[in-house]
């Protein structure tokens, strides 16, 4: 696909895919906290206390790393063109079809 025909794209701004990567880590890193409990509170004789502790410092290592992992990715995916246009090149196509298909009918009437 030729870029230079999309020089004039509208590309989400840090601060979007900061919230967005926010967003996501408060929900992912709040699946990992209760998948995190449920194990240590089934799997081990451990004090709630220290399995409280040893979650939270999972979670916590999980929201920074994880944090700072899917901005870069969704800053480097922005500034990918391949695949934000494939409803309007579809649509292209369709209609090509559509006309050849009718051009071809005209002929044989």
């Amino acid at each position: 696909m030729d870029n230079s025909k999309h020089h004039d794209i509208d590309k989400d701004s840090p601060s979007r895919s900061i919230l967005k990567a926010i967003s996501w880590r408060l929900i992912a890193s709040g699946s990992t906290f209760i998948i995190s409990f449920t194990i240590f509170t089934q799997t081990t004789e451990t004090a709630f206390k220290e399995i409280i502790g040893a979650v939270s410092l999972i979670t916590a290592v999980d929201i920074v790393a994880k944090l700072i992992l899917y901005y870069f990715h969704e800053r480097m995916w922005t500034n990918i063109v391949w695949g934000k246009y494939w409803r309007r090149q579809a649509a292209r196509r369709r209609v090509k079809r559509i006309n050849k298909i009718r051009k071809k009918n005209n002929g044989n009437s």
